[in-house]
């Protein structure tokens, strides 16, 4: 029998004793042990933290970024191993690609991310507060790794996407991870492991993996970890209110399974386009991965007067259902993850069935194909109906974590609105309707209890990722019965590891520390201009200081009639009554443009194109007579990766363009980006 191993302290380790004996979920054949005993939590614990996460830290976003990416693209070309061991978990090949697939799509989407921060090891966030009248004084914000673990106890369910999608944000963010999967498929998390091990992408001290019991490991967090737990809210809640948790003010991140909501919306008949899709969606949710996603469908929410025919092609659909062997063609709906997942499936389903009518399924009678049912751990898809949802109320507390749904009429957009907010909080709900003024009631009215809510129908049909699949860059959580928590969401996952510390000081220092210029910082007055420099040779603060130019009224026509702009406010001196202008005023994209004609150095150098404008504003208006300039000022700058070996080194740079007047006066401020050529070699 194969014996699963833990990766702890830079060494594949065999736990100690005879551990947990593994089942193949098809065949019912024990086939592996899994065992942690023996592993010490605490040196585990110390041994990311002083390694991994000191190795992380010194690298950059956009560092961890090609990292990530790297990883992506190892697994990618090994993806096959995974699936010849994923079906031992019960689950077809769309089921394993969900899981397995989807699991490196997360390693590629928080790849793609780091451009969406500094070439820093720690990122700046939001915008400089001006803290004095004068400017001397003002504040920012930047963020840092932790300096501890992330602790990661997964649910059995999706053993590769679990992992997956939450370590490409901690190492995105700098901090090392434990994983600790349910040990029932651990052996599917460990040999995804083992490759990450084996590719030395990440650096060492990274990640280590539990593949048996991780009772303890939390009485060893530190203020400085992250906890994140995936499975039941009663277990979740149990973990969360442990003392050591408490004590150290841990960031602890519960997402629990939750009675998701589908639903029909009033404008839907049976010959709309979206009445077929809400019948394909559905019967998907049901019977995808078996029922065990924790954004399944469980309740499935119709207007009354189309119970009967949702009921009729919902049975007649779920009857078209091949259950077996996932390696058998023609099989669409595979096993449970165990015996004991069956057992608590069929309580739920007894539970249920005291107070509402199966309409489709058979807990004894189905058949399997290309296995033994009585040897796997198959069941049937079974279909509730609830015909009174408001006082018939177990369907909205009772969960069967399996392939069983409960559908149930409304009235009311409102009605289902409540009906939905009975579930006590939910991962993601959903509305089929190609109505978008129902959509906007149903999507405002439940979103307070949601965690994400879709709206599908006709437009997006054909390219929506539907109900059940969260997305990298949304995030995936719920309020309530679902936790309470936030995973993934893009940069707002990425948060979550990191320390937003207030820093103050005069805008010269924050210059430094952030390595942005912020208004008001010391200049580097240039006698080159820095159109003639290199990236490697442009600082930040370096500025140019411009000729200038005096506006006149026929600047003002000339641009009109080049632009076609003639607003009023620029052509028409009698119609400025009741306005802030006192005279006809320049375009304020003329000042822009004339702006650019004076900071911008003519010959071929180093500066390959404009590549773009990041944000703009006119803050004093310019009339005719007045003379402006422009302070001209390395902002930021951003290196940029060569995506082939022919690809010209460069990098781009922000530019702080400061436009003022004779008086000194701060007429329009833009960011502008050029792309700038590095010096060759």
């Amino acid at each position: 029998m194969q014996t699963i191993e833990n990766y702890a302290l830079g060494s594949w380790v065999k736990g100690k004793g005879d551990g947990q004996t593994l089942f193949n979920a098809i065949t019912g054949e024990a086939f592996a042990s899994a065992s942690s005993e023996g592993l010490n939590f605490e040196e585990m614990m110390n041994y990311s933290r002083k390694i991994g996460g000191a190795k992380l830290r010194k690298m950059t976003f956009h560092e961890r970024g090609r990292m990530l990416k790297a990883l992506a693209f190892y697994l990618q070309e090994r993806k096959e191993l995974f699936y010849q061991l994923s079906w031992a978990t019960g689950a077809t090949r769309a089921d394993s690609w969900i899981d397995i697939e989807g699991g490196i799509g997360n390693l590629f989407a928080y790849s793609s991310l780091r451009r969406q921060f500094p070439d820093l090891p720690y990122y700046v966030d939001g915008e400089m507060a001006k803290l004095s009248k004068e400017g001397s004084f003002i504040g920012h914000h930047i963020c840092v790794p932790k300096q501890g673990v992330a602790i990661h106890i997964n649910a059995f369910n999706f053993p590769v996407w679990s992992m997956l999608e939450k370590i490409a944000v901690n190492l995105l963010a700098g901090v090392p991870a434990i994983v600790k999967p349910a040990t029932v498929t651990c052996y599917l998390t460990e040999i995804v492991v083992r490759e990450i091990i084996h590719s030395k992408i990440l650096p060492e001290g990274s990640l280590q993996l539990i593949s048996g019991s991780a009772r303890g490991i939390l009485d060893f967090v530190q203020s400085q970890d992250v906890v994140t737990f995936t499975g039941s809210a009663h277990t979740g809640k149990m973990l969360k209110a442990h003392p050591r948790l408490v004590q150290e003010s841990v960031p602890f991140n519960l997402e629990a399974d939750s009675l998701n909501a589908m639903v029909l919306g009033l404008d839907v008949k049976v010959e709309s386009p979206e009445f077929d899709l809400f019948i394909k969606e559905a019967s998907r949710e049901i019977t995808v991965k078996a029922g065990q996603k924790c954004t399944a469908v469980r309740r499935i929410m119709v207007p009354e007067n189309m119970i009967e025919p949702v009921s009729k092609a919902l049975t007649k659909r779920l009857a078209t259902t091949t259950i077996g062997n996932p390696q058998v063609e023609g099989v669409r709906m595979g096993s449970l993850a165990s015996h004991d997942q069956v057992k608590e499936v069929r309580e739920k389903i007894a539970q249920l069935s005291s107070q509402q009518k199966m309409i489709f399924g058979d807990l004894e009678n189905f058949q399997v194909t290309g296995a033994d049912k009585t040897k796997g751990a198959f069941i049937s898809p079974v279909l509730f109906l609830n015909d009174a949802p408001f006082t018939k109320n177990l369907c909205h507390s009772v969960e069967a974590f399996g392939p069983v749904a409960t559908l149930m009429p409304y009235r009311t957009t409102e009605e289902v609105i409540e009906l939905v907010k009975l579930g006590q909080g939910s991962l993601v709900s959903s509305i089929v309707s190609y109505d978008d003024e129902i959509a906007t009631e149903f999507v405002v009215g439940s979103a307070v209890m949601n965690g994400r809510v879709m709206v599908l129908n006709r437009d997006c049909a054909k390219e929506s990722t539907g109900h059940g699949s969260p997305m990298p860059m949304l995030v995936h959580g719920g309020p309530g019965r679902a936790g309470g928590g936030e995973e993934m969401g893009g940069k707002r996952g990425v948060m979550h590891y990191l320390q937003r510390t207030a820093i103050q000081g005069s805008p010269t220092t924050l210059t430094a520390i952030t390595k942005q210029y912020q208004y008001g910082a010391k200049q580097t007055l240039l006698e080159v201009h820095p159109f003639r420099k290199y990236f490697e040779e442009l600082k930040v603060g370096d500025t140019l200081i411009t000729e200038k130019h005096t506006v006149t009224l026929e600047d003002i026509e000339n641009f009109a009639d080049l632009s076609g702009d003639k607003f009023y406010a620029h052509m028409d001196a009698n119609s400025l009554e009741g306005t802030i202008f006192t005279g006809r005023v320049a375009h304020g994209y003329f000042i822009l443009s004339r702006a650019a004609g004076l900071f911008v150095d003519p010959p071929k150098g180093p500066v390959l194109l404009n590549y773009g404008l990041d944000e703009c504003r006119f803050v004093k208006p310019v009339y005719p007579g007045a003379t402006i300039g422009v302070r001209f000022t390395c902002k930021e700058k951003v290196d940029q990766e060569k995506r082939s070996e022919d690809d010209i080194p460069k990098g781009i740079v922000k530019w702080l363009v400061d436009v003022y007047d004779e008086t000194g006066d701060s007429v329009a401020v833009a960011t502008i980006l050029t792309m700038v050529k590095k010096k060759e070699g």
